[in-house]
């Protein structure tokens, strides 16, 4: 079991560490995954408004940047996908809502679609997490996650809008 102080001493009192649990979001007690993809919620509101090239950008650095950031807050931790490592559910998050419609049910349904396939993970979901390794392991689950849920609602937007 990890030191409790030691996790918050990693998650607010280092840079990486703070972006990597999420501006904080990761130290919940309990659905770390879940509050984390809440906390990329603002974010999204205002990368929507920007153009698709703009959005789609911002997030392919914001993914770059969590390879490191995720590494770094595993090495200081000392263990691997810290379960309050939550900047890869921010990156997925955004992946899920890339180009669908600002409307609060379409939110809605990413956030549901999105926490669904991170936390079921189906292949190759699953077999990624438990084989690649590092901060490109952990954030490479979330991202296909977030490409499932986005494939999903784009067939939902493209029937239903």
């Amino acid at each position: 079991m990890i030191d409790k102080i030691k996790t918050k001493q990693v998650a607010l009192k280092t840079p990486t560490g703070f972006l990597a649990f999420g501006l904080g979001s990761g130290l919940t007690p309990f659905a770390p995954g879940t509050f984390g993809t809440l906390a990329a919620f603002p974010f999204y509101l205002i990368m929507a408004q920007f153009t698709w090239p703009i959005y789609l950008g911002i997030t392919v650095l914001a993914f770059i940047l969590g390879i490191y950031l995720c590494d770094q807050a595993s090495k200081n931790l000392g263990v691997h996908d810290h379960g309050g490592i939550v900047w890869d559910e921010f990156v997925g998050y955004w992946l899920t809502m890339f180009m669908i419609p600002l409307t609060w049910y379409w939110l809605l349904l990413g956030f549901i679609l999105f926490r669904f396939f991170d936390i079921v993970k189906p292949y190759p979901i699953k077999w990624l997490d438990k084989k690649v390794k590092g901060g490109f392991g952990i954030m490479i689950d979330d991202v296909l996650a977030g490409i499932y849920a986005w494939i999903i609602l784009m067939l939902a937007v493209g029937f239903f809008e």
